[in-house]
Formats: structure tokens, sequence, C-alpha cells
């Protein structure tokens, strides 16, 4: 009984790792260890189609220039070059707003 025990938590937690990784967004956002920041991100890409909104996965850069991958989704397509702040926790998008790029912060290198 014990050893069958052991391979169902064996399981679980194979299958909550996994779950981790394609639901990274949604664990960040529930995630009380991690903290919201500023992300600069410029639109290279066109987003894909995901139930109705355009769904984009971007590399930007906090305020001090450290590269986070965000999620987020528009509910109409970016232009491509468009420059975005969005507010992020971990890989969740909580909100985005366009910004000039005098806006961007001077140690963001692109």
């Amino acid at each position: 009984m014990k050893k069958g025990g052991a391979i169902a938590v064996l399981v679980i937690v194979i299958l909550a790792v996994l779950a981790g990784i394609k639901y990274r967004d949604v664990v960040d956002r529930f995630n009380p260890f991690i903290d919201k920041e500023y992300v600069y991100v410029q639109i290279t890409k066109t987003g894909e189609p995901d139930e109705g909104r355009y769904k984009y996965v971007l590399n930007g850069y906090n305020a001090q220039g450290k590269m986070k991958e965000v999620t987020f989704t528009a509910s109409t397509p970016l232009l491509q070059g468009t420059y975005l702040k969005v507010l992020a926790k971990g890989a969740y998008a909580q909100e985005w707003e366009k910004v000039k790029e005098e806006e961007i912060p001077k140690a963001i290198k692109w």
C-alpha cells in the first residue's frame, strides 16, 4: 500500500509542475510572493487569436533594464513598433497602456 501511495503523490506533483509551467501567468497572478512591477515592451510580432482577443507573449524590460517575459491580451491587434507599459506580476499582466518612446526609462536598451 505504501508504494501505491508514493506513486500517487509523485503523479500529483508531476501534474502540478506541468500545470504550473503551462499556466504560469495564472499561477503568478495568485502567488503572494511575487511583486508587481512595470515592464516596458515593444510589439514585435502579431498577436495570436485567443478566444476573440489577441494574445501577446513578449520579452520586455523593467525600469532597471532587466528582461522579463509577459503575457497579455488586447481586444484589437496592436501595431508593430508600438511601445507599452505593462503592469506585470511575474508572467501575468494586470493592465497595459501605450506609451511614447520618450517615456521609456533610459536603462532600457532595445
